[in-house]
């Protein structure tokens, strides 16, 4: 025996003995899940053996018949789920067994908060459903070997929850992968026929694989136990099914219920929550396909992560392709789980065709058209609902407009807002239309670095004064998003904090009131800030957007802003300079001040502060702070 095929005891990694902790001692508050989940790993199995054997049948090894068995054994105290589906070779076995969440359990671990019933339903979200077993186990035995190896090549995988776990080679004539579960002492009556049948039938009966018991035999009668010997000799036990092995999606959707729905949704997605919405839909005329798609109801951990795998699950006449067929969602909507069946492309399609094929492209334009539905149907029908969907990936949704120009409006139309209508405030970008000025033309809104900047912002001061409403945005991303919405129901869209501000008509009334008021000379101290900055900015003039705060920057209209430009900088772009134009507000004393003075060094110092004042406000740095703490220390030693 080679040295890599003998005995060897592991152990896991630091962050993996917390988590096994954790699953050891009970944090799902229902323990019948252990079934459901160890089913829907041995029906992947058998969906991923159906897909190698499209082009190597000789895999199925004269054994074509997928099946999931489920045997007890009430003296030993187990319980044995098999499948002869695609198996695990030795290293295949350490992989995927031996690393819990293998990208993700330090994430996993930080995301705890102690609270049981909350933690318990971060589980699905890391990929560790295999060890909700030892929520009934003391100890789990894998045997297992890979489609197309040699019986010789057979794996034993066993761990007893500690901090290790051992791998052996064994013989095994079968191929695929059993897992024994070696009961605790208080999880004994799961070794009955009757419970195990009853959580089949409640959670895996929409497994399109066949999950198969021994058939129970009715009691014997007298007269039978007089010819027990012989029956014993004749009787030989058979499995039946226990499931109704019909793929659920194939099944007509007045026949399944809300109770199904959700099972299946958690045997696609590996959540242990329910999903918040769902939509179930055949397709028949030029092109043949059915779909199931789910909007789940929180955020897996790596949704951020545009990168990891992700999309429906893909079947070509009910067989299965692949787990992530990405081409048939946009990336914004990659938080959508479910599956499509195709009749119409070939069963040895591959990702390179898949991107190419006009009926691909059919299917995708139709499912986003589906999935948007149901997000506006959520929103306009339950609000409370898709506030939660908004938490959950409203940064996502926010990816659309500059993603998918033919559906940009109904994107926008989704979107939900902060506003200056109040702190806890959400609107959408219709909400606000219905509630702008009778002469209001355009819908105002900034973007700051992060919520309190944006809201305490000087370049609100004149929407303040007025009572306009402005949608106020501290996303990372809000500001490539909003690069990408010009306009939305026919009203333009404009960034406050952009080129000259214009209100219309509404500036027209503050005119018509505060013509008097103008003070005089505002040129000659636009043209002394001007010559102190020199080329630090890009122009100087008079504002009409303060009413209390002194200066502002203000970029031009096509420029970049501060928070793309830190983005792009951080991912390691050289960007082009950029230089703000600063707007002053003549009535401010600090201008009156500056037009006032006569010396230069003290000019000097106000204008560079009054800059440095506008760059802080802005959320910029200061390129020079010490130069900015010596100005303000000696302007306040002057007073």
């Amino acid at each position: 025996m080679s040295e890599a095929a003998q005995a060897q005891t592991m152990g896991f990694q630091t962050e993996a003995k917390q988590l096994l902790h954790l699953m050891i001692h009970s944090m799902y508050s229902n323990p019948d899940i252990f079934l459901r989940e160890l089913i829907s790993n041995a029906s992947d199995a058998a969906d991923k053996l159906r897909f190698e054997a499209l082009e190597h049948s000789e895999l199925y090894e004269d054994d074509p018949d997928l099946v999931v068995r489920i045997d007890i054994d009430s003296d030993a105290n187990t319980i044995t789920i098999s499948d002869n589906g695609i198996g695990m070779s030795r290293d295949e076995a350490i992989a995927n067994l031996g690393t819990i969440a293998r990208s993700g359990t330090a994430e996993f671990l930080g995301s705890l908060s102690g609270d049981q019933k909350s933690d318990s339903q971060l589980i699905g979200q890391f990929g560790v459903g295999f060890y909700s077993g030892f929520l009934v186990a003391d100890k789990i035995v894998v045997e297992t070997r890979r489609a197309g190896a040699p019986a010789s090549e057979g794996v034993s995988w066993s761990c007893d929850g500690e901090a290790e776990f051992t791998v052996d080679a064994i013989d095994r004539k079968e191929r695929g992968t059993s897992v024994i579960l070696h009961l605790k002492d208080d999880a004994k009556d799961y070794a009955n026929d009757w419970r195990l049948r009853s959580l089949v039938k409640k959670y895996s009966d929409h497994i399109a694989v066949p999950v198969e018991m021994l058939e129970i035999l009715p009691p014997k009668s007298a007269d039978d136990k007089e010819n027990e010997d012989q029956e014993e000799a004749e009787i030989v036990p058979q499995y039946e099914r226990v499931n109704s092995a019909t793929a659920l999606w194939t099944r007509p959707r007045k026949d399944i219920k809300d109770e199904e729905y959700q099972e299946f949704y958690k045997h696609v997605s590996h959540d242990f929550q329910d999903a918040m919405s769902w939509s179930h839909n055949r397709v028949e005329g030029k092109l043949d396909y059915t779909s199931l798609v789910y909007i789940p109801a929180h955020a897996p951990h790596d949704l951020y992560n545009r990168d990891v795998a992700r999309g429906l699950k893909l079947y070509i006449q009910r067989t299965f392709i692949m787990d992530d067929a990405e081409q048939f969602l946009p990336l914004y909507l990659r938080f959508i789980k479910g599956v499509v069946d195709c009749a119409d492309l070939p069963l040895n399609v591959s990702r390179e065709i898949l991107q190419s094929s006009p009926a691909v492209d059919s299917i995708r334009a139709a499912l986003v058209k589906r999935v948007l539905d149901m997000l506006d149907t959520l929103a306009k029908e339950k609000p409370d609902e898709y506030k939660t969907i908004w938490e959950a990936f409203g940064a996502v949704l926010k990816e659309g407009p500059g993603e998918d120009f033919a559906n940009r409006e109904r994107i926008a139309g989704l979107l939900r807002f902060a506003t200056t209508r109040g702190d806890d405030a959400m609107v959408s970008l219709a909400d606000y239309i219905a509630a702008m000025k009778p002469d209001q033309d355009k819908i105002y809104y900034l973007v700051g670095d992060n919520e309190s900047a944006a809201r305490n912002s000087a370049y609100l001061e004149i929407f303040r004064k007025k009572g306009i409403e402005v949608l106020v945005m501290f996303d990372r991303i809000d500001e490539w998003t909003m690069s990408h919405l010009q306009e939305f129901d026919g009203k333009a869209l404009q960034d406050i904090s952009r080129g000259e501000l214009d209100l219309g008509k509404l500036a027209d009334e503050e005119k018509d009131e505060d013509s008097s008021d103008k003070p005089e000379d505002s040129d000659a101290v636009v043209g002394k800030i001007k010559e102190v900055l020199g080329d630090r900015v890009a122009d100087v003039r008079t504002t009409s957007r303060l009413t209390e705060s002194p200066a502002c920057l203000v970029l031009g209209q096509d420029e970049m802003g501060s928070q793309m430009r830190k983005i792009m900088e951080a991912a390691g772009q050289a960007m082009p300079e950029s230089k703000p134009v600063l707007e002053v507000n003549a009535e401010h004393v600090l201008i009156q001040r500056l037009r006032d003075e006569s010396d230069g060094d003290k000019t000097a110092d106000l204008v560079g502060l009054l800059y440095d004042q506008a760059a802080l406000s802005a959320g910029e740095q200061l390129d020079n702070p010490a130069l900015f703490v010596k100005r303000l220390n000696r302007l306040l030693f002057e007073t």
